[in-house]
């Protein structure tokens, strides 16, 4: 699944991953492991609903460290933004960018997909407002097609 593919990542989406699998693996992973434990001296395993419940979280746990360490392993680091005064730099992975659409201002933050959180306005370079941003200059107008109908952006700033 990640072996083929680009993996790009903020220092601070690498940072957020390298937490969530140490937390995984000294917290949370030593915690369903003592339960299982206990789980298992309470005897008849076939009906200890306990014992299956944490078996089926240990295996949740496993798959979800396996699928980070992997990412770690692969990843890509970004590195954010655009030098100041240089003239006619170009939106690329880690700009911060405005938008004009519809007479407002809109901020967004190009990033890689594991790290996209339209909600924090990180969109990824794969979607399609990302794939139509990538290459662009203050100035230039794109156009993307959503559900609603085609969205027309003016790039107004990018950091």
């Amino acid at each position: 699944m990640i072996k083929d593919k680009k993996i790009y990542l903020t220092k601070e989406g690498l940072a957020d991953l390298k937490k969530e699998c140490d937390e995984l693996t000294k917290v949370r992973r030593p915690d369903i492991l003592a339960r299982l434990s206990q789980a298992r001296s309470m005897g008849d395993l076939s009906e200890n609903a306990e014992y299956v419940a944490a078996r089926e979280e240990l295996s949740f746990i496993d798959g979800r460290l396996d699928e980070l360490q992997e990412l770690l392993r692969v990843a890509s680091i970004i590195h954010e933004g655009n030098k100041k005064g240089v003239a006619k730099i170009s939106i690329k992975l880690g700009s911060k960018v405005t938008l004009h659409v519809g007479g407002k201002k809109e901020h967004f933050m190009v990033v890689g997909e594991w790290e996209a959180d339209p909600a924090e306005k990180k969109i990824s370079h794969e979607s399609p407002l990302g794939k139509a941003l990538l290459g662009k200059k203050v100035g230039e107008k794109i156009e993307v097609a959503a559900p609603a109908g085609k969205i027309r952006y003016t790039i107004a700033d990018i950091n």
